[in-house]
């Protein structure tokens, strides 16, 4: 027993001696934390520099587009080809996917050589034989009676401009095909293909090997959106946002990158990493000084790597005796396959020394123990290192979520990673390590890139269907130069029908007259108050005017809120609200006793007798007030007044948001004569010529028209135009069939509806496509009828030529990203012999009601003096 122990012991201290020894000299091997979490530093840095318009041709990490947008969604369904070239075998791949609810689907493999005259020959041998490994696939399949799709898995570096095309960089690993760097090689697959007649392919998609394996996880775990190589080669592919690819146009969603990451180092990032032996397997490769990264981690070299460290160290006497024999001498001797069985837990030594003695080296329990090491050393540097740029990769998609902890797949394939007896483990253990902040799920790919090429492929044709239908729904929201002219001239025809005597009472258009009479001149000056009235919400203002050299306007307002039932109620209720916020804002600024001149900004259809005079025509904007439509409703304000009998104002004015607006930007600007609203509700008024209003009496000067001109095709002339969705909001609206404001329509939630989105990234895009489209008509055609008013006024002032300025308020047109822009090209489009300047209003509704009230009094003043 004690002979026993004393073995144990001694075979223990030779392992412990053995593995120091080893641990010393391939101390550069053996890379720390903080070594690692500087590769990971330098690898995001690379990320960057890849992803940069001007700094891509100079980076070592190309970050390559790959035109996948999309993650599979379960919906894909069909049967796909697939052919997957890149590692040792040629595989093809029939896939079926079946729409079952239960995201099912089958693959049927075959798998064909890739002799070294194929690998390393010329480009129509190379494509000539895949065309005859797919013939032969589809012979023994029985598939050559049917046409069917085919994504095209090519685990090389491309530039990819679309989804099925693709040029290539450089060739990797163990191929040098001639011919073929720098051309599209879908084009070249075709061309192969065409020469079998009795086969009808079509390629949709070329697809990297990463790529693939992210689908096929994809297509099983929802959150997966990474994808790892570890084989032959190594690379990595993930979901980046489109607003930091530079190199694809556009910033919505999200697009795979394949990150090529093989190549990282190739500019000399990671020279103080490499080591004496790394530099000696470079210059004995294919294509040295290139995929460095890949060299310090593939199967492909590990071996060669292995056999490099063993030669020196066994020259330098610390192996086998110094005995070198002629096998240690040869590249190629020691492959990937002899490593992972020299490093397998049990067996692992006797496996070593199998081996060894194969190579002739006749070891003894010292060198197979320093030996066995020597793998493991490797092997852990290459998961060490594809830990750190994977923890790159992690970190990069958790920042671009501002998640502090994330939760996420990575799918994984490759015969290193599934075949070695560690790597996982180890592999896992690293990037949790390195990042804590992520909760990472690892997927292992079971039907490897033929699957994902197929998935990529449906993916595509589903995306291809969807964007069909889109297409067709959003096709009449697009309106042509010619609808718009036609816009413009029914407009400008509706207008002339509200200010003719005769057609007026018919007229959708109302052309109602304000009975401001003039803008304001600059000698306005006094205190006045100003209500405003449109909304859910109600203010009272005191406005402070001073004229002369000091001239300013100082406005002091408080907001109150209208509740539905007040909006919704009786008129007496709602006027009475009305007179209790003026009372409460007399109040708070100490002016119960003083009668001030007040202007009331009414933001709904009026029919004005007089400037103070406003017959309500008609609700809108959600308000429904019973008792007040044909009203006055200056009789019912001062009616409200009196019935609280606590203070007494003159009323001067009765205003549209409008005319305030316009008033507003007048008082800046002599040339305003025409206001625009484009908020909740959209509506026009303007400076007409006094002989063209059949409807007031006199002929001289001008007066202010509020056009209402949200009733604009509320007599179906414009119905050409109006789509299904216009009519089912307008339907669904508090005044079916009236002023149902169809210039600003924003009907998205209907369209959302009618195609059935979830909340997914994808669905975003559209969503704002959506948002986009909608948007951009309701500019349009507010540009189109707007043009109509500046025709009209250069018609009137009988001029070649018109410099005119547009006051405008609203937050539609304040606070859309592109609407005030279409708006603005629209009118300049249609009214080219019109310079239109647009003024933004400080406060239309309020500043300018004032106004409006100081110049009624100026005018009443002169016509008295």
């Amino acid at each position: 027993m004690f002979a026993v122990h004393l073995l144990a012991f001694h075979f223990t201290k030779l392992k412990e001696d053995q593995i120091k020894k080893v641990d010393r000299y391939l101390y550069p091997l053996r890379l720390s934390d903080d070594v690692l979490l500087d590769v990971m530093a330098r690898f995001q840095a690379e990320m960057v520099k890849g992803l940069g318009r001007d700094t891509n041709s100079t980076a070592a990490v190309k970050m390559l587009p790959s035109f996948v947008r999309s993650l599979p969604d379960g919906s894909e369904k069909g049967e796909f080809l697939a052919v997957d070239l890149g590692g040792s075998l040629f595989r093809a791949h029939q896939v079926k996917v079946f729409d079952d609810g239960k995201q099912s689907s089958q693959l049927e493999s075959k798998f064909y050589p890739t002799p070294k005259q194929v690998t390393q020959g010329n480009g129509p041998e190379l494509f000539d034989y895949i065309a005859d490994c797919l013939l032969d696939f589809m012979e023994t399949k029985n598939l050559k009676h049917k046409k069917l799709p085919l994504g095209f898995t090519f685990s090389f570096p491309c530039k990819q401009t679309k989804l099925e095309e693709g040029v290539l960089l450089a060739w990797t690993k163990h191929f040098k095909v001639r011919g073929v760097q720098d051309t599209d090689v879908v084009t070249s697959l075709r061309k192969a293909l065409q020469k079998h007649k009795d086969i009808d392919v079509d390629v949709l998609a070329l697809v990297n090997d990463t790529v693939g394996t992210m689908m096929t996880c994809g297509y099983d775990d929802e959150r997966c959106e990474v994808g790892v190589i570890i084989g032959t080669g190594t690379n990595a592919c993930y979901m980046e946002e489109m607003r930091h690819i530079d190199l694809v146009e556009g910033d919505e969603g999200r697009m795979c990158i394949n990150t090529e990451w093989g190549a990282f180092g190739d500019d000399g990032a990671l020279d103080d990493l490499r080591t004496e032996f790394d530099r000696e397997l470079d210059l004995g490769s294919l294509n040295p000084g290139k995929q460095l990264f890949e060299k310090m981690i593939g199967s492909l070299y590990l071996g060669e790597l292995v056999r490099l460290i063993l030669l020196k160290m066994t020259k330098e006497g610390l192996l086998f005796n110094g005995k070198v024999s002629t096998a240690l001498l040869t590249k190629g001797k020691i492959e990937m396959k002899h490593v992972s069985a020299m490093e397998k837990h049990k067996e692992g030594l006797s496996n070593t020394k199998e081996i060894l003695t194969e190579l002739n080296l006749f070891p003894s329990e010292e060198d197979c123990i320093a030996v066995q090491h020597v793998c493991t050393i490797v092997s852990f540097r290459s998961a060490n290192l594809c830990a750190a740029a994977l923890a790159a990769i992690l970190t990069r998609l958790r920042e671009n979520k501002k998640l502090l902890r994330m939760r996420t797949t990575v799918g994984i394939d490759g015969g290193l990673y599934k075949n070695h007896p560690q790597y996982a483990k180890r592999l896992h253990k690293v990037v949790r390590r390195l990042v804590p902040t992520c909760d990472v799920r690892f997927l292992l790919s079971l039907s490897g890139s033929g699957k994902g090429a197929a998935m990529v492929t449906a993916v595509a044709r589903r995306l291809a269907a969807q964007r069909s239908h889109i297409d067709a729904t959003l096709a009449p929201f697009l309106l042509s130069l010619g609808t718009l002219r036609e816009v413009r001239n029914k407009m400008r025809t509706e207008l002339e029908y509200g200010l003719k005597r005769e057609t007026q009472a018919n007229a959708t258009v109302k052309m109602l007259p304000t009975y401001v009479c003039g803008t304001p001149d600059g000698t306005e000056k006094g205190k006045f108050l100003a209500l405003d009235l449109g909304g859910t919400n109600f203010r009272v203002l005191l406005v402070k005017i001073k004229s002369g050299r000091r001239r300013s306007v100082q406005m002091y307002n408080k907001i109150f809120a209208i509740p539905l039932e007040i909006m919704q109620g009786t008129g007496e209720e709602l006027f009475d609200h009305i007179v209790q916020c003026i009372a409460d804002f007399l109040e708070y600024m100490g002016i119960k006793g003083a009668r001030l001149p007040l202007g009331f900004t009414f933001s709904f259809p009026c029919r004005q007798a007089s400037i103070d005079k406003g017959t309500l025509v008609g609700w809108t904007k959600g308000f429904k007030a019973t008792d007040c439509e044909g009203e006055d409703v200056v009789d019912m304000l001062r009616e409200a007044i009196r019935r609280r009998n606590e203070f007494d104002l003159d009323i001067v004015a009765v205003v549209n948001d409008t005319v305030g607006t316009m008033m507003t930007c007048g008082y800046e600007d002599p040339n305003c004569e025409i206001g625009l609203i484009a908020g909740t509700g959209s509506n026009v008024c303007y400076m007409e010529d006094m002989k063209n209003i059949e409807i007031v009496e006199g002929n001289e000067g001008k007066m202010c028209i509020n056009t209402e001109w949200g009733a604009f095709g509320d007599n179906g002339c414009i119905d050409n135009i109006r789509t299904k969705y216009d009519k089912e909001v307008d339907e669904g609206s508090l005044n079916p069939g009236k002023q149902s404001d169809r210039l600003a329509l924003l009907q998205v939630r209907r369209i959302l509806q009618q195609l059935g989105l979830d909340s997914t990234c994808e669905d975003s895009i559209i969503v704002k496509e959506v948002c986009g489209v909608v948007s951009q008509r309701a500019a349009q055609l507010c540009g189109a009828g707007l043009a109509a008013i500046v025709e009209k006024k250069r018609e009137n002032r009988g001029v070649e030529r018109l410099q005119i300025t547009v006051g405008v308020d609203g937050t539609l047109y304040k606070l859309h990203p592109h609407f005030s822009r279409v708006l603005q090209e629209t009118v300049k489009e249609l009214a080219p012999q019109c310079d239109v300047t647009f003024m933004l209003s400080e406060d239309g509704s309020g500043k300018g009601a004032a106004l409006i009230t100081a110049v009624a009094k100026r005018l009443h003043n002169v016509g008295q003096k």
